[in-house]
């Protein structure tokens, strides 16, 4: 390799690594290079000349240094921003983000769709359902990293970004991010307060005031303990807590289903789909049923985050030690998911409540023949699973707030500021689930309008930015499944407006139960 000139005095001074270590994570809060400069490999220095700029004279240009160069060039804020401050994870961190982002309370409802498709229907889409996702979700690692661009793409709209521009991006991906979010967060409030005075009421039993708190103030309990956990500082700090909320998702998911089922079928049970009179009517509300078990599997906004805590090189990419946290983290999740669906069914048929699906029908119909314990234990694991969780979907917003002060105080958010600003993020949200407590009767709704970031976007980023043999295999399934993906978000959200319009569902705004 040639001699390489660096700029002259005046200069901001350049980061000199061997590129084995442009991978590796700061060991401090301050960027490794400025925003005008870049990582320079060094051999050895010359007098300084009066050129403004390195010159790289690297031969041949698909040298393994050239290659190496291009797979590690790092966005100098992303030392500061939380989901990149700390590139040390693994395929183990990998597999506990991704379980405990991919299980979540919406699974208890899939049951209801069954409702609406019946046995055939509803196992042959939720199996469809589960395929395609797997496959979106192997074309999302691959899209991480660019052998040709040389950057990392470490969140969901920088890729969309990077795929289809920025006014795209603001049109199409920011409302449908910003619900799996933030408007998670709200979910997990209502959900974890909710379920918060339940457990509460089981283990006092007939010797204390049931209500003794509020629903308003059995928000704030929760709200506060959220609180608490995301005064960590990144996303790989938050891993243990993760691995807690990925534990306590598959217990409570295989304590609802086992209790049901071996409780037994009730009495009279029928699994005759239900069957709206008019012919309309039926097909929104298969839609909206679809819409149910889109919304099932999450997490895909959270990817490309997940990944980008991983250390990555030529020799070891990320994507190897990811895909395969993936991989076993959707054995558990089909583990979790098939036997909720199927088995929830099975039990309660067209009697499964359609708000709160499996736990709701699980305090209604066996309060009285279950052990105490056993109902406790199952309220406190999704109490424990729903603050876990409000931490990994938190980050994101996190991570995005910080950026707008990093960018304009080109400096690390002080740690100050981040508590404040995760407490102000994190108690409007809690002023939105008091406002909006009947957010989960929207499931059908919001699976349509979140469908595309799952089921077809990366469809479309893999066509763009892989760019495969036009007319080939990978080409007409990508544009086939992209192009299936937005139809079916269109349907879905048109037959979820009809739903609420013409059923109604109980808006009690400042009213949570």
């Amino acid at each position: 390799m040639d001699e390489v000139t660096e700029a002259t005095p005046t200069a901001t001074p350049r980061v000199v690594a061997p590129p084995a270590q442009f991978h590796s994570p700061s060991l401090t809060r301050s960027p490794l290079l400025s925003t005008d400069d870049r990582i320079e490999a060094v051999a050895t220095k010359t007098p300084q000349s009066s050129s403004p700029r390195p010159r790289f004279n690297i031969t041949p240009i698909g040298s393994p240094i050239r290659r190496a160069l291009n797979l590690t060039r790092l966005d100098p804020h992303d030392a500061w921003l939380p989901i990149t401050e700390s590139r040390n994870g693994n395929a183990f961190y990998a597999a506990f983000h991704t379980l405990c982002s991919g299980i979540g309370i919406q699974a208890l409802v899939l049951p209801v769709a069954f409702t609406i498709l019946g046995w055939a229907g509803g196992i042959i889409s939720l199996t469809v359902a589960f395929i395609w996702q797997l496959y979106t979700l192997y074309l999302m690692v691959q899209l991480h990293e660019s052998t040709e661009t040389g950057l990392r793409y470490s969140r969901y709209l920088h890729l969309f970004s990077a795929s289809f521009g920025n006014g795209l991006s603001r049109l199409l991906a920011f409302f449908p991010i910003l619900y799996l979010s933030a408007g998670t967060c709200v979910a997990l409030i209502i959900i974890g307060g909710s379920t918060s005075k339940t457990f509460f009421q089981i283990v006092c039993g007939t010797n204390c005031n049931p209500n003794y708190l509020t629903p308003i103030e059995w928000y704030l309990v929760f709200t506060c303990a959220a609180v608490l956990l995301a005064q960590l500082p990144n996303l790989n700090s938050i891993a243990g807590v993760s691995l807690i909320g990925a534990i306590t998702a598959v217990g409570y998911c295989t304590l609802i289903w086992a209790i049901s089922v071996v409780k037994g079928r009730l009495p009279g049970v029928s699994y005759d789909p239900i069957k709206p009179p008019a012919q309309l009517e039926r097909a929104f509300a298969a839609l909206n049923a679809l819409g149910i078990v889109a919304f099932a599997f999450r997490g895909h906004n959270l990817i490309l985050e997940i990944q980008g805590t991983m250390p990555s090189s030529e020799k070891h990419p990320s994507r190897v030690p990811m895909w395969r946290g993936v991989k076993f983290a959707y054995l558990l999740v089909a583990a979790c998911l098939f036997p909720l669906a199927i088995g929830g069914y099975w039990v309660y048929g067209v009697r499964i409540p359609s708000n709160g699906g499996m736990l709701t029908a699980l305090y209604a119909y066996h309060s009285r023949d279950t052990s105490q314990f056993l109902l406790g234990l199952t309220s406190l694991l999704v109490i424990i699973n729903a603050v876990s969780s409000f931490q990994i979907y938190g980050m994101p917003m996190f991570d995005s707030i910080e950026a707008c002060y990093t960018k304009r105080k080109k400096q690390a958010c002080p740690w100050w500021l981040r508590v404040i600003l995760r407490t102000v993020f994190s108690f409007i949200c809690f002023f939105v689930a008091i406002a909006i407590p009947f957010l989960s009767s929207l499931a059908g709704l919001i699976g349509g309008i979140a469908l595309p970031v799952t089921f077809a976007y990366p469809c479309f980023m893999w066509l763009k930015m892989k760019k495969p043999k036009k007319y080939g295999i990978v080409w007409w399934v990508n544009w086939v499944l992209g192009v299936l993906g937005m139809g079916l978000s269109f349907a879905m959200i048109a037959a979820g407006i009809y739903v609420v319009i013409n059923t109604g569902i109980q808006a009690s705004f400042f009213k949570p139960h």
